[in-house]
């Protein structure tokens, strides 16, 4: 029938004319392919395509992927999605000549013959043979329809898809069978419909609706004559005929389609000579997917929603289903991402961290009592670019964030207290604290092996005047070191009660390992993600009640039904004394303490810094009874940036600290979250004094509790120091251990609050 290729053998297109041409010269009854339900099939002759009876006539058309809508809490755009960017409509909405021509250059015998065009085979046969190779094919609309339906089956999965478009006489076969089932079942409208919708047309737009919009940006029921001719044309190769690309060999294209509408007599003559005459005319809309495309800087968000998606089992048992079914689009995802609150958040990051500084900052806010995680955002913008990044530094590693989080420094104390508390310890509890001091050993942990400190490591505070005994109040506000790594190795507590409390409150390191039991934690040595520690904190505000954090509020799949969203789970996992006591003690750190400068002056609220070790992190980590966020500022990078002698925001800081940066980063951001909404306040309780004067003694409270203490020397954790220009506050780092602090002369005024932070670890 055709000539053989060197070196090979007949092509498929030219084995299926061969396997026709035979069947025709058999007597096959080709009349019940052309004409379905005409007779029995006998489609194949003996020994060619054995089998064919056993072919299933059940082709599964799977749901054809969609674009996904993700909006925020008031019903915002936040982002489209989607594997295949297709929206599908009825034939309806499709313009009348959109319709002619596709059926017009693909399949002019459309309405006249069954499934399988006999006449339009027997053509491409004669002429095959004449040619010597497959110069014509004469697959139907409805056989092409069956072959997109299975290159969309194989979805993403190269292989399949390589399968389902290779021209082998097995597949022409498969495809002729379901064919005649399509023909049967659905009818030509319905096949006209559906071919239109699944087939490709070039510019990532997949269906007549999504083609429409690219190239024209209006709907398929408004396309005209010469520009439902031109995307006609490009089905049969959309990259040969690309207008964009190429606009003269699309115009060729065109012409042909419009002549062959006329020939058709869907079209006078004089039409298609007047379309013929129109130039290539685009308004393209460039394609749009992902959640680089995100608004309001939510990209970050957008992509935690979709990782969401692909990690909870609620979705599917695997994470292959739960791909499947989020590549399948047509959702339409409603979040908590509230507006108000992450406009507030992208401005204060603006404000304070430029795009190409050398460190970044990110800030996430959750709500209390829900778990609902309300804003998401970071100095290093969503994307491929310079001085952007795919990294949501916000979240854990298996949800796309960094390999192993960041340290937290003393925004970790809280959690040594709240275990404490929980054991009975009192919040008058006073230990000597040491400006330096040796980590005591052995420390009891959760198993029979105690934690011994066999190299003899070492501890400090960050200022020289910081040498104790002290109150847990006052250990707290100035965030002395020595006091939480002496608690967490008291006998009274240990390792155990601490690594449990961090379970249940979700402290989880960002790279899903297991907190070490090690003393040092409580210095903040773990990576961990700001979400984890909004999140934590966000427990004390809700009282002892622990609530896992949710993104997603609603989801309906392309049909408008509802599907399962992940409800957050609350449980209590501390009393609620424990969580008032907590609360006190942090209300004292704004107050009075390393974070005045992260004080709001419409509302209380509570909260904690950490530097880490070099100024490679600075954190604050703060809430209100209603809302609760984390700041983090650090090297995004691999390569660690220590922040001294730096310029930030277009201000120059001779060292950072999480009072002095992170904190007012953090105060404007939930400022403007929480401006004109309600200002509930603490259950507070009273701390016990402990007794203990001048150096562990309590200061009095500052009259002033967001006015910044008088700048100074260089101090630990910001109190509120690493201002911009170099002025910081109190304290020193380094020198001597040991020394007193002499009694304070005048008990009735308030005095500088001494500072905490310093080397966050041994």
């Amino acid at each position: 029938m055709g000539k053989k290729r060197s070196g090979a053998g007949l092509t498929g297109p030219q084995q299926a004319a061969k396997f026709l041409g035979v069947s025709v010269l058999s007597g096959v009854v080709l009349a019940g392919i052309a004409i379905p339900g005409a007779g029995a099939l006998g489609l194949a002759a003996k020994g060619t395509v054995e089998g064919f009876d056993e072919i299933p006539a059940n082709l599964k058309t799977p749901p054809l992927s969609q674009r996904t809508t993700i909006l925020d809490a008031e019903g915002g755009l936040i982002a489209t999605v989607y594997s295949r960017d297709r929206q599908v409509v009825p034939l309806t909405a499709i313009s009348p000549y959109m319709q002619k021509a596709i059926v017009a250059i693909e399949d002019s015998r459309f309405y006249e013959h069954g499934a399988i065009d006999l006449k339009g085979i027997l053509r491409a046969v004669n002429r095959n043979a004449q040619e010597g190779g497959a110069a014509q094919g004469a697959s139907t609309l409805t056989q092409q329809y069956v072959k997109n339906v299975f290159v969309e089956e194989a979805g993403d999965d190269e292989t399949k898809v390589r399968e389902a478009q290779e021209k082998s006489l097995g597949r022409k076969i498969r495809e002729l069978k379901y064919s005649i089932q399509v023909e049967e079942e659905l009818g030509k409208k319905k096949i006209l419909e559906n071919y239109l919708n699944i087939t490709y047309f070039g510019q990532q737009a997949y269906g007549i609706e999504s083609a429409a919009q690219r190239y024209f940006s209006k709907p398929a029921k408004d396309l005209t004559l010469d520009e439902s001719a031109l995307l006609a044309g490009v089905v049969q190769s959309p990259s040969r005929f690309d207008p964009v690309n190429d606009a003269q060999e699309a115009m060729k294209r065109r012409n042909v389609v419009l002549q062959r509408m006329a020939d058709m007599k869907d079209i006078s003559q004089a039409e298609a000579d007047e379309a013929k005459k129109k130039p290539v005319t685009l308004k393209v809309t460039r394609p749009k997917n992902g959640c680089i495309t995100a608004v309001k800087g939510a990209g970050f968000f957008c992509d935690y929603v979709r990782n969401t998606f692909l990690t909870d089992p609620v979705f599917g048992k695997t994470r292959e289903e739960r791909a499947k079914l989020w590549n399948q689009g047509g959702l339409t995802v409603r979040t908590t991402l509230d507006p108000q609150s992450q406009e507030s958040v992208n401005e204060s990051i603006k404000d304070h961290v430029n795009q190409d500084d050398k460190v970044a900052t990110a800030v996430t806010l959750v709500q209390p009592g829900t778990g609902r995680v309300l804003a998401m955002g970071q100095s290093k913008p969503y994307g491929f670019g310079k001085n952007e990044t795919q990294i949501n530094f916000s979240v854990d590693k298996r949800m796309g964030g960094s390999n192993f989080g960041f340290p937290t420094g003393s925004t970790f104390k809280p959690f040594v207290a709240a275990a404490a508390l929980e054991r009975g310890v009192s919040a008058g509890k006073t230990y000597p604290s040491p400006h330096d001091m040796e980590y005591p050993s052995p420390v009891q942990t959760c198993g029979d092996k105690p934690w011994v400190n066999t190299s003899h490591d070492r501890v400090e505070n960050e200022s020289e005047s910081e040498v104790g005994p002290y109150g847990m109040r006052d250990a707290m506000a100035k965030s002395v070191n020595t006091y939480f790594v002496e608690m967490i190795s008291d006998n009274a507590l240990g390792l155990c009660p601490v690594t449990e409390m961090t379970t249940k409150l979700g402290v989880i390191p960002a790279d899903g390992t297991k907190l070490p039991e090690v003393p040092a934690i409580a210095l903040g040595t773990e990576g961990m993600s700001p979400l984890t520690m909004a999140n934590a904190y966000a427990t004390f505000a809700n009282r002892g009640v622990y609530c896992t954090p949710v993104a997603l509020e609603s989801i309906t799949d392309a049909h408008g039904k509802a599907l399962a969203v992940p409800k957050s789970q609350c449980d209590r996992v501390m009393a609620e004394k424990t969580a008032d006591t907590v609360n006190t003690l942090l209300l004292g750190v704004i107050d009075s303490g390393t974070g005045t400068a992260a004080g709001l002056t419409d509302r209380q609220n509570a909260g904690k810094t950490g530097t880490t070790d070099s100024r490679y992190n600075a954190w604050f980590v703060g809430y209100t009874p209603n809302m609760a966020g984390a700041t983090w500022v650090g090297s995004g990078g691999s390569k660690q940036v220590s922040m001294e002698n730096i310029t930030i925001g277009g201000q120059y800081y001779d060292k950072v600290y999480g009072g002095g940066l992170p904190g007012p980063i953090w105060k404007q951001a939930v400022s403007g979250a929480l401006e004109g909404r309600e200002a509930p306040n603490f259950i507070t309780v009273t701390i016990p004094e402990s007794g203990i004067p001048a150096g562990g003694g309590r200061p009095t409270p500052n009259p002033y509790p967001n006015k910044p203490g008088k700048p100074g020397k260089p101090g630990g954790d910001g109190k509120p120091g690493g201002r911009p220009g170099g002025q910081t506050t109190a304290g020193a780092t380094g020198g001597a251990t040991g020394g007193t602090t002499p009694t304070n002369p005048f008990p009735d005024i308030s005095l500088e609050p001494g500072f905490i932070g310093g080397p966050e670890g041994p």
